[in-house]
């Protein structure tokens, strides 16, 4: 079945209208819009369908939060640790962070992990460590990445604490004094979580995001119709955020108040309203649902019995939730950003089937699709490598070959005959060995242009040199269907078969 197209609103028509008119007219979707399948997931026998807010429903300038993050965090390091105030004059580069990555706490590294948790580039602060000793510190024995030890930058708003890590390390490496008295890495890295974490809390980073939303946050023209055309087939939908009331109302009417004539308030879309509710604790723990009062206050009654649409509620635990929403597992679609919090506890705890936004992943196609010639050629020079490398083994063995009859005094050709046959492999050796040495440092400049597209430090998030990445595979893994942002969900109809590829072991592909 071809995916079908949302046309855009027009003024002498109804949203129903634009609905039906939707479903009958295919497109050929941009790629960087497409939903993205893992396992098969048919709408059809989806009835509720929930969105976590921040990164999901709410699309961030990444850069500008970043910044907001990295400064807030900074006055909290002078201020509460003592940390020097040169320290807010240095430049933190944001590529020095993708989601994926792993920092080693108590030796001032950061990596990024192939699918098997092995780490492929690494760097110290922000320089680069050599291939050699990236093996001799992680390869000699199995690691576990789940140590205290290490810590994963796994959603978009740690990001700004790897960058702001990678740089004092740089920083206090630099540092011949010992005034104030320099943190060890371990140190360091928990005083950036501690400090970051007190930005979120005192409201330093969502007061300022408040004042100036549309500075902060996309509005996505889309975003309206899409959840409309989910009502419209009949499926509720409920938000559950880990946000407090205070701040989601604000985010939320500018994302939706006023786009359709039919929903007065944001609240008109939703059938159930959930905020601060601690995921990933939500699916695991058994906290009691709080119902508020319009200025977000907890009301003295308790939430009890079913849900009821229009008000709002905070906390709350998934076996509650289950029973009054009276949604069976599997009849429920949950779409969220974070690996953890919202894909792998919500996979791990329920039967909810998952849609992760990957707002990363527009980046990730549109360079894609620009380096394609190059691609194909990386992949025409791996056939060639491989090529080489045979023809090298077999030549090779022929000299070993030849070196045994010539050892040999009672066998084989006799030695003026010999000798040419070793003169002519070894031709073909020195021969094979150049192109193999061309054909290396050609295939290692096109990946190292290929890398520089997507990220000057670490390269595209879903790889890792020939492996998927360890983001890559938690996304396979976690998430049921994933794509840029939700609003690519109205290309499709709300009752489409979204089929997964047809998995193949290496030796089934043709």
């Amino acid at each position: 079945m071809k995916p079908m197209s949302t046309v855009g609103a027009a003024v002498d028509r109804t949203p129903e209208a634009e609905i039906i008119e939707s479903a009958a007219r295919p497109l050929d979707i941009p790629r960087k819009n497409r939903v993205y399948v893992n396992r098969n997931l048919r709408l059809d026998k989806i009835e509720m369908v929930g969105f976590d807010m921040d990164y999901t429903l709410a699309i961030y300038d990444q850069a500008r939060i970043e910044q907001l993050s990295i400064q807030a965090t900074l006055d909290k390091l002078c201020v509460n640790k003592g940390y020097p105030d040169e320290i807010r004059r240095l430049t933190y580069d944001p590529a020095l962070a993708i989601r994926g990555l792993v920092v080693d706490r108590p030796n001032g590294n950061i990596f990024k992990p192939d699918r098997y948790g092995f780490p492929g580039r690494a760097r110290h602060g922000s320089a680069a460590i050599e291939r050699d000793r990236v093996a001799e510190l992680y390869q000699r024995e199995r690691m576990s990445l789940s140590s205290p030890r290490y810590a994963w930058i796994d959603s978009l708003f740690a990001l700004p604490e790897a960058v702001l890590y990678a740089c004092l390390v740089d920083y206090f490496d630099r540092r011949s004094d010992t005034h104030p008295p320099r943190p060890d890495y371990a140190a360091m890295w928990d005083h950036i979580r501690e400090c970051i974490d007190l930005a979120h809390r005192d409201g330093s980073i969502k007061e300022t995001v408040q004042g100036r939303l549309s500075d902060f946050i996309e509005t996505d023209p889309h975003l309206a119709e899409t959840l409309h055309k989910l009502r419209s087939s009949g499926k509720r939908l409920f938000l559950l955020t880990n946000s407090a009331w205070d701040y989601t109302d604000p985010v939320m009417s500018h994302l939706l108040d006023g786009q359709l004539g039919a929903y007065p308030s944001w609240r008109n879309y939703f059938d159930i309203i959930v905020v601060a509710a601690c995921k990933p604790e939500f699916f695991t723990e058994e906290r009691p649902f709080v119902e508020l009062d319009g200025e977000g206050l907890p009301l003295v009654r308790t939430s009890t019995g079913p849900f009821v649409r229009g008000r709002i509620y905070s906390g709350g635990n998934l076996k509650q939730f289950e029973a009054r929403a009276r949604a069976s597992g599997d009849g429920v679609l949950f779409v969220g950003d974070h690996i953890y919090g919202d894909m792998l506890r919500s996979r791990k705890s329920s039967s909810w089937r998952t849609a992760m936004i990957v707002q990363e992943l527009e980046h990730e196609i549109t360079t894609t699709d620009r380096l394609r010639p190059g691609l194909v050629a990386l992949d025409q020079l791996d056939n060639r490598l491989n090529q080489l490398d045979a023809e090298l083994n077999e030549r090779q063995s022929a000299m070993r070959t030849l070196q045994r009859l010539e050892a040999e005094e009672d066998e084989g050709p006799s030695g003026l005959e010999l000798h040419a046959a070793q003169r002519a492999v070894k031709t073909d050796i020195d021969r094979l060995r150049v192109d193999l040495k061309r054909t290396h440092a050609e295939h290692r400049a096109i990946e190292k242009e290929t890398d520089l597209a997507f990220n000057p430090h670490w390269g595209p998030i879903f790889r890792e040199g020939y492996e998927i990445s360890k983001f890559g595979e938690q996304v396979e893994a976690y998430a049921c269907v994933y794509t840029s942002r939700v609003s690519n969900l109205r290309f499709y109809s709300p009752m489409q078969y979204f089929r997964g590829p047809r998995d193949r072991m290496p030796h089934e592909r043709i």
